[in-house]
């Protein structure tokens, strides 16, 4: 049996997810991204309390399947664009498709239809957070960037960032330098 919870793929939501468990006395199998797998059922007034305590961590309980499904794509394009060092081999579509078991089309509709815009619009807003955080932390160039995260090109992640962002990879990290070197002087 599977559980699955609306949070963001993080160690701590794990230990959270985990802790609660241990609270209430329930064994499970495995916590892994945004779900708990059991090998029992829990009684509904146990799954009433840990939806309670989940929810005083920010944490929610789903129950349809169309919720849970979604949370289910955006775990696997967290976990693909902010905690995969591999650069992608395959693309976005297929590899979505297959970690989820299901046909990509019928994903995108359901995505499209719940969130309001597509799968592929929602991994690039991604993408240019996990370029911002790149470019922040000031360890690789753009050139490794793009690489890293599977743009085509510099000038592909650059015209990318700039319409998402409406500046260039460049002078956003210039003004976060300046930010920083402001903040010292004060």
């Amino acid at each position: 049996m599977k559980l699955y919870i609306k949070y963001m793929v993080s160690l701590r939501c794990k230990l959270i997810v985990r802790q609660i468990l241990g609270e209430l006395g329930t064994t499970f199998v495995l916590v892994d991204l945004g779900f708990v797998e059991m090998n029992e059922e829990m009684t509904p007034e146990k799954r009433q309390e840990f939806g309670r305590r989940l929810l005083t961590f920010g944490l929610e309980l789903l129950d349809d399947r169309k919720s849970i499904l979604i949370e289910r794509i955006k775990n696997v394009i967290t976990e693909m664009i902010h905690y995969s060092d591999e650069v992608p081999t395959q693309n976005y579509s297929d590899y979505i498709s297959e970690q989820l078991q299901y046909d990509y089309t019928y994903l995108s509709n359901i995505f499209s239809e719940v969130k309001g815009i597509t799968i592929q619009k929602f991994i690039i807003l991604h993408k240019i957070e996990r370029v911002k955080e790149l470019l922040l932390y000031d360890e690789l160039n753009l050139t490794e960037i793009s690489y890293k995260l599977g743009y085509s090109s510099v000038a592909h992640l650059s015209n990318q960032f700039k319409k998402v962002t409406g500046l260039t990879p460049t002078y956003f990290k210039k003004l976060r330098k300046n930010r920083i070197s402001n903040l010292e002087n004060l």
